[in-house]
């Protein structure tokens, strides 16, 4: 019994002394500066470094003036500032690339974007090969595939340590349905699985505790769906969703932290490589997956538990069926690219 307090005691010491630095690379852009902001808001984050091409200095100097616990350091290009941004980082986030514009699909973006991660990737594995990588570049159906590959070329691959930021799906339709329903849309939970982007995305309404008309049902979908080109027409062609792209990285980010500072059942939406389709050649998936710790060194441990996705409707499972060759094709794009 004693030992067992102690032991305890021990542990709760060593997570709360755990220093744990965080890496934005893309930090001056749209998404990464108010990502970054809120990630200066952790009390549990005591190393913020930020990274871009152009002006991260000062977007390091303008956080740091913010009186929570991290310090924080701005990096550019120069005097090697991305091996220093990430040496020693815990967790990695990548919001870097160009935004999505009115009439342009995520596919789109791949041509630019594909050479951003993967060159990051590069410097993630010779830099900061334990850390925690968390995707938000997109197209991220096919953006994962790559960090994928290219970690796998350097040997330093671990599928528990990298994850395709898809909680915006999530918060997307806990906000839609709470519009429709009247209700408090921080409660409201919506499994959104997949991947993150037009039919890939699949809503798993059925197994909301609210009920819906068939008419409701295919419209909230399709929102869920293409809620991003809201956000795109709304901005005329000037950004994409970058706020709230933030908040959902940024949730994602203090979820992982939170399970390495010991909070059990930490279940999150992230598309990681998943064994729930790879029968179809589906080697990532996106569903809820349980984070935890490990033990031996209070680090995070990354993916825990992946869930099955329960039973769906018939609605649903044409869904997915429509999602299936979507995924297969986005995943050999990013993977070919690599190759």
């Amino acid at each position: 019994m004693f030992t067992s307090i102690v032991a305890k005691r021990a542990f709760s010491t060593a997570t709360k002394q755990k220093s744990t630095k965080v890496t934005v690379l893309g930090a001056a852009g749209g998404i990464g500066q108010p990502l970054s902001l809120l990630l200066k808001r952790n009390s549990q984050v005591n190393h913020l470094s930020v990274y871009d091409i152009v002006n991260a200095p000062g977007v390091a100097a303008d956080l740091s003036h913010i009186n929570t616990n991290a310090v924080v350091t701005g990096h550019g290009p120069e005097n090697n500032g991305l091996e220093t941004a990430l040496e020693g980082s815990d967790i990695v986030v990548i919001p870097a690339g160009i935004p999505r514009k009115p009439d342009m699909t995520r596919d789109d973006l791949f041509s630019t974007n594909a050479s951003i991660v993967r060159d990051l990737a590069t410097a993630i594995a010779k830099h900061s090969p334990k850390a925690h990588v968390l995707i938000i570049s997109n197209p991220v159906n096919s953006t994962v595939p790559i960090v994928a590959e290219v970690l796998k070329l350097h040997g330093v691959f671990d599928p528990k340590r990298l994850f395709g930021v898809t909680s915006l799906d999530v918060i997307r339709a806990s906000r839609f349905v709470s519009e429709l329903k009247d209700t408090d849309g921080s409660k409201t939970k919506i499994t959104v699985v997949g991947g993150h982007s037009g039919v890939t995305i699949v809503p798993l309404l059925s197994q909301s505790s609210h009920s819906f008309t068939e008419d409701e049902i295919k419209a909230l979908t399709h929102r869920i769906q293409f809620g991003g080109d809201e956000v795109v027409k709304a901005k005329n062609g000037t950004g994409s969703a970058t706020l709230s792209m933030a908040f959902a990285g940024a949730k994602f980010a203090n979820a992982l932290i939170s399970a390495a500072s010991g909070k059990k059942t930490v279940t999150e939406p992230t598309y990681v490589q998943s064994p729930l389709f790879a029968d179809e050649g589906i080697e990532f998936f996106a569903s809820n997956v349980d984070l935890g710790v490990r033990v031996s060194c209070f680090r995070p441990n990354g993916v825990e538990k992946i869930h099955g996705l329960g039973e769906l409707s018939p609605y649903e499972e044409s869904l997915i069926a429509a999602a299936i060759p979507e995924l297969r094709d986005n995943i050999e794009k990013g993977k070919k690219f690599v190759a």
